[in-house]
């Protein structure tokens, strides 16, 4: 096996191992081995402590498992479900209003989060099968579940960004910054073509019913603080604010 053609080798023993079915630890590490024996020899081994002393050594990855954190906590606490239901209530009214929603909920996930996995499997959980029932075609649904899950990867902060400055050696504002027009530039470019889809073919979507729109307080947006959904949620149950000792 000549040394040129050893990435591309490596790549596909990965892709194989992994669509076969084994963990994704399992599959990198024994990958990483396999073609690092293949590549150095035995010398492999000496490099390899130094090289993961390197990597502990850069506080600039700390933010990885810290958006780990932030995707797990989004996903527990139930705030991207809240947060998808908010939005589609504002953008009921539009025609394809709810992929539209999805996008928007996809976008702030990804800057919250960073991660692209975690979006793409809480969006798919939540916006497919609401989606669906109210008669949006399954093709627009999966690609725009598909699309605005992937926005993690640019719209800033994300892990992919973090990553790609640690081994270009750019500072990781610099990243960010730059990847900020670019990001909500994308976001647009998928709203106008849901909303020239929709406006193409009318019949593969639905928009969210007056009775929906018109929902008591207490479906506060999720983005309002603790106090007001407290409150909110005491008026729709017609109880006072305060009670008369």
């Amino acid at each position: 096996m000549e040394i040129e053609y050893l990435a591309g080798w490596m790549f596909l023993a990965l892709t194989i191992w992994m669509m076969l079915g084994f963990p994704v630890a399992c599959t990198l590490l024994g990958t990483g081995l396999i073609f690092g024996l293949i590549g150095s020899g035995w010398q492999f081994f000496d490099l390899l402590p130094l090289r993961i002393w390197g990597i502990m050594e850069n506080v600039v990855l700390i933010a990885v498992p810290l958006f780990v954190f932030m995707g797990v906590t989004l996903e527990k606490s139930g705030l991207a479900e809240e947060l998808l239901d908010t939005m589609g209530m504002l953008f009921g009214p539009l025609r394809g209003g709810l992929a539209i929603s999805t996008v928007v909920v996809g976008a702030l996930l990804g800057a919250s989060t960073g991660i692209v996995g975690a979006t793409v499997v809480t969006m798919g959980l939540l916006a497919v099968p609401t989606m669906l029932r109210r008669g949006y075609q399954k093709e627009l649904a999966a690609g725009t579940v598909s699309a605005s899950g992937t926005l993690g990867q640019i719209i800033p902060p994300s892990i992919v960004l973090v990553l790609l400055a640690t081994i270009v050696q750019v500072p990781v504002g610099d990243l960010f910054i730059a990847c900020v027009i670019p990001g909500l530039l994308l976001v647009a470019l998928y709203i106008i073509w849901i909303a020239i889809a929709v406006t193409l073919k009318p019949t593969h979507h639905a928009q969210v019913s007056p009775e929906r729109l018109s929902a008591p307080a207490r479906d506060v947006p999720a983005a309002a603080p603790p106090g007001a959904r407290g409150v909110s949620r005491r008026l729709a149950q017609g109880q006072p604010l305060s009670h008369k000792p």
